[in-house]
């Protein structure tokens, strides 16, 4: 409420006045309150009339708008720029060619990404065929195997003979040298 008076206010003032004045002479004084705030106010809008019909006689709007005028330079200059070409901005209407142009450049650009969006997903997906071509081509090896080491060359030393161990004794035989059988060591004794 204005005046800075609330609610509560209000309820203590209306019983206080109860309790002093009565009930019965209440509701004439509620009036003549209203009717005191009626004739307030009333003077209050007259008295703010008769000044400013004294500022319009003294020309005081005058000096406000030069005072305006040389705060904002560029809003006089543009009411200078209408008064004298008659062009408003009210004449200005929405959808001209600027605006069309505006339009169609977004057009063209939203067009050029989906265009460039379809080109990328395309050469992935040739890229991915290509791919498993180039990996049906080439035979598939297992994780499992190796590829096979090259043979080494043999040394150009001889190879070892193998040996046999003689149960009696200790000394190993070659494998290549010749068994004497008992028929052989009886031929050699005669």
């Amino acid at each position: 409420m204005p005046g800075g008076i609330g609610w509560s206010e209000l309820l203590i003032i209306g019983i206080v006045a109860l309790i002093v004045v009565g009930p019965k002479e209440l509701p004439g004084l509620f009036r003549k309150m209203g009717q005191l705030t009626g004739k307030a106010r009333a003077m209050a809008r007259d008295f703010s009339r008769a000044m400013d019909a004294a500022a319009d006689e003294a020309g005081v709007k005058d000096i406000s708008k030069s005072v305006n005028s040389a705060m904002n330079p560029t809003q006089t200059a543009y009411d200078k720029f209408q008064a004298s070409t008659g062009l408003k901005t009210s004449n200005i209407k929405p959808g001209g060619e600027t605006e069309k142009l505006a339009k169609e450049r977004a057009e063209a650009k939203e067009r050029f990404s989906k265009a460039a969006a379809e080109r990328a997903t395309e050469r992935k997906a040739k890229e991915a065929a290509e791919a498993q071509n180039a990996d049906a081509a080439q035979p598939k090896t297992d994780a499992s195997e190796k590829p096979k080491a090259k043979a080494k060359p043999k040394s150009a030393s001889k190879p070892k003979a193998k040996t046999e161990i003689d149960s009696k004794s200790t000394k190993a035989k070659p494998k290549s040298a010749p068994r004497k059988t008992a028929a052989k060591k009886t031929e050699a004794k005669e």
